[in-house]
């Protein structure tokens, strides 16, 4: 069941609960749902969002809000990890677009943000490649979205990821190659050294699987350009496991890269390891 749209309280609903009024425009929705519309700010009442509890009165207009983008996010697998001071995140499964492509059709989180914040103007703040799980930072109100910008710009975010690589890798690496992403399909990786030390990767090696001949690390960017890490890795022998432009694309798990943690001034996110 997928409806929104506005409807008017008549004498049968006079006096009503709002979670229980609702049953005669949504014939087919349990009352645990018309509640969570409730409880999620998705049912205005004259155009003020109701509690369940609230009775309303004939005449009424009852408004269904977003419910369409509500459930799309579901589907996607989209879900709130953190939300403080104007920021949130939100976690991403790979095999979802981070953001709108132009002239696309294709489902992405971008599109299904107003569904998991009714009421906002959220504004995707960074993106992960499509293939990529995790994080995905939200800005709630024009004032965040420039705070983050000027975070990024001072270099005072910390992003971390957990890869899964080929071969071992002991101690910590840092890459400072130059990245040259003109083409939009692969990254290509330039001898020289990036100057700007928020484009760099580092790299720290967490553990090690011999049989697989694996290695778990952890990686840490500031300002990442498109497939960073993933190019950063490749060029220094350690392609990640499941990574088709980069690798071997070999992997029944898929990519295995997980944006696993974001740090900034007053806000903080970490969502549980896949690997």
């Amino acid at each position: 069941m997928i409806f929104e749209g506005t409807f008017s309280i008549d004498a049968s609903g006079d006096g009503n609960r709002l979670d229980r009024a609702l049953e005669a425009f949504l014939p087919d929705s349990g009352l645990r749902l018309r509640r969570r519309l409730c409880d999620e700010g998705r049912v205005l009442v004259d155009g003020r969002a109701r509690k369940p509890g609230y009775r309303v009165r004939i005449g009424q207009v009852v408004e269904i809000r977003e419910v369409r983008e509500m459930t799309k996010a579901r589907e996607l697998g989209l879900k709130i990890v953190e939300r403080k001071g104007g920021f949130a995140a939100v976690n991403k499964p790979g095999g979802v677009h981070s953001a709108i492509i132009p002239g696309g059709s294709e489902p992405c989180a971008e599109a299904a943000l107003a569904g998991l914040f009714p009421g906002e103007n959220p504004v995707l703040l960074n993106r992960l490649d499509c293939l990529t799980s995790g994080l995905l930072l939200v800005a709630l109100t024009p004032e965040a979205r420039e705070a983050y910008l000027e975070y990024e710009d001072d270099g005072a975010i910390r992003k971390f990821y957990l890869a899964r690589i080929k071969g071992r890798l002991d101690g910590i690496v840092s890459v400072h190659n130059r990245l040259d992403t003109d083409n939009r399909k692969k990254t290509r990786v330039l001898a020289e050294t990036d100057p700007d030390s928020r484009r760099w990767t580092g790299v720290t090696a967490l553990s090690h699987d011999n049989a697989a001949d694996t290695s778990l690390v952890r990686c840490l960017i500031m300002k990442g350009a498109r497939h960073q890490i993933r190019a950063h890795l490749a060029s220094i022998g350690h392609p990640i496991v499941g990574d088709p432009l980069y690798g071997e694309g070999d992997s029944p798990r898929g990519l295995m890269l997980q944006h696993q943690r974001i740090d900034m001034p007053g806000f903080q996110a970490e969502i549980v390891p896949l690997f």
